[in-house]
């Protein structure tokens, strides 16, 4: 991990250069390389991601790091013309299947997909997982549209031969969905975060009845509700880079589901009708955490399979040391 200082002064830097970028997407993504993204990822990859994503979030930007946090995990060399097959939405399971001679697959994908040279493409079960990088124009690549077409996400469907398929560690493909949850989570606070700061601003300017709206109780009860929901997931996310582990991430990405609810449905009602039109930057942030919710996995989803594993297991994991 790298020193606070640093940290922040990186934290800054990467703000700027996404503020700063003209052209929504490429420009992001330039603006990360001309900062060192995969070199940040690969020397400090928890902190890369934290800052990177978090960022993002704030800022409701897409870029395509998220193609190369997965790769780095699966023990791949990211690069710019190689995209990653994730698993299809509100699921974590590998996107392939091996049919005899053939593989099958069907995932989304970040817009690098439509630029990409190749696609690297997981199949088989968990337990049994393997990997191939095709070509993308073998590929049938579709933009998705859904609820936040900005997001740039693409459903993608491949047919193969499994000819070049190797064997991947399960292990390898358990960490590749616990950092993508973590990345997926971190974009989620930052988004939830500047949610909350949309609704408190117009709290404190918004009249009625001669004084501010922030003075009602219940828009402070309501914003000290999504208040608690960000630093709880905030919190979540900090143990989940100092313990590092498929549980802490699955905890964190169920959290930040449940405070994009929070988030989405206390704030709009502070925001009140202005929160349900297009002239505020508002609809921007819930659309977008809304479809970043189901990516690996949606919180009830996650919940639902913790549990199971915990009355399989008769036993309540350690997620951090207090």
């Amino acid at each position: 991990m790298i020193a606070d200082d640093e940290r922040a002064a990186m934290a800054e830097s990467v703000r700027t250069a996404i503020a700063a970028a003209t052209d929504e997407g490429a420009g992001i993504d330039a603006a990360l390389a001309r900062l060192g993204w995969l070199e940040m990822l690969e020397s400090a990859p928890d902190d890369a991601i934290d800052i990177v994503f978090t960022a993002l979030g704030t800022a409701n930007a897409t870029a395509t790091g998220l193609d190369d946090v997965v790769a780095a995990a699966l023990g791949q060399q990211p690069r710019p013309d190689l995209a990653v097959l994730l698993p299809r939405f509100g699921a974590w399971e590998p996107p392939g299947q091996i049919r005899t001679d053939r593989f099958e697959a069907h995932g989304l994908a970040t817009r690098r997909a439509a630029s990409a040279r190749e696609i690297l493409v997981v199949c088989g079960p968990e337990s049994e997982p393997w990997y191939a990088t095709v070509a993308t124009t073998a590929a049938e690549i579709v933009a998705v549209r859904g609820i936040d077409p900005d997001a740039g996400l693409q459903s993608v469907r491949v047919r193969s031969d499994v000819t070049g398929a190797e064997r991947l560690e399960p292990a390898a493909w358990q960490s590749a969905i616990a950092r993508g949850r973590r990345a997926v989570a971190h974009q989620i606070a930052g988004g939830t975060r500047t949610m909350l700061d949309l609704a408190r601003a117009h709290a404190l300017e918004r009249t009625q009845f001669g004084r501010p709206i922030a003075r009602f109780q219940a828009v402070r009860h309501r914003l000290a509700e999504v208040l608690v929901a960000v630093e709880s997931l905030e919190a979540a996310l900090t143990a989940a880079r100092e313990e590092p582990s498929t549980d802490t991430a699955a905890l964190a990405k169920a959290i930040a589901g449940r405070t994009a609810h929070t988030a989405a449905r206390h704030c709009q009602q502070v925001l009140a009708g202005i929160g349900f039109t297009t002239e505020h930057r508002f609809h921007r942030y819930l659309k977008r955490s809304l479809a970043l919710e189901g990516l690996f996995g949606s919180a009830d989803a996650i919940v639902l399979d913790v549990g199971r594993h915990l009355l399989a297991e008769r036993r309540v994991p350690t997620l951090i040391d207090l």
